[in-house]
């Protein structure tokens, strides 16, 4: 059953190529939807998947890509959204 979620993302996640990266952690895992930075800092990640596909994009965002410095991470469920692919938001 597919489900959304939203993953906010606080820490050095800017500049980072956390984006970039997590449209390739996205597509690899099969995952539909989007990922941005926010004005304050942080990326915020729209996704849809399975649970399995939802939790590996959760536990990789924990730690992102290499130059990232990971701080927090808050999951909140979403009403079922379907996306074409996974894309950035600029």
């Amino acid at each position: 059953m597919l489900k959304t979620i939203s993953i906010t993302i606080s820490g050095k996640v800017q500049g980072v190529f956390y984006r970039q990266t997590a449209k390739e952690k996205a597509r690899e895992l099969g995952l539909s939807g989007e990922v941005r930075n926010l004005e304050d800092g942080n990326v915020l990640i729209i996704a849809t998947g399975t649970d399995e596909q939802l939790n590996n994009l959760v536990e990789w965002s924990k730690k992102g890509p290499p130059r990232a410095v990971v701080t927090g991470v808050k999951i909140r469920e979403l009403p079922l959204h379907t996306f074409e692919r996974f894309a950035v938001v600029r």
